[in-house]
């Protein structure tokens, strides 16, 4: 059983960065991939970034690539995600999730409560 726990969401103005935290306790948190999801109000729910448990590969949707970086620390199990030059499109519930095997797509095993994110002036 892995628990997650995001935190750093908040108001933030377009253009704006801000940087998203999932805290991991239980298994080897270490073994497990990691992906970000967010979902805005009457959409459904997207992969927005994922990385591999050894950090050699990551994932990006196209929306948010050069804006978003996904980066871990095995030593803290902890995953960041840094958003820069955020755009009100941005503004949705934030998930972080954990997987042995999957990497991108939906069905991760484990998931956090989530952290609203809002981008508006």
């Amino acid at each position: 059983q892995v628990q997650l726990v995001e935190s750093g969401g908040g108001l933030v103005q377009p253009g704006g960065p801000l940087r998203l935290s999932c805290a991991a306790s239980g298994r080897t948190f270490s073994l497990y991939n990691v992906g970000w999801f967010r979902q805005a109000p009457g959409k459904e729910r997207e992969m927005v970034a994922a990385i591999r448990w050894s950090r050699e590969s990551t994932y990006y949707v196209d929306t948010v690539k050069g804006r978003f970086t996904i980066s871990r620390d095995n030593a803290k199990d902890t995953v960041y995600l840094q958003m820069n030059s955020l755009k009100p499109e941005d503004t949705a519930v934030y998930y972080c999730a954990a997987d042995r095997v999957r990497f991108t797509g939906a069905n991760y095993a484990y998931w956090g409560q989530g952290t609203q994110v809002t981008v508006s002036s």
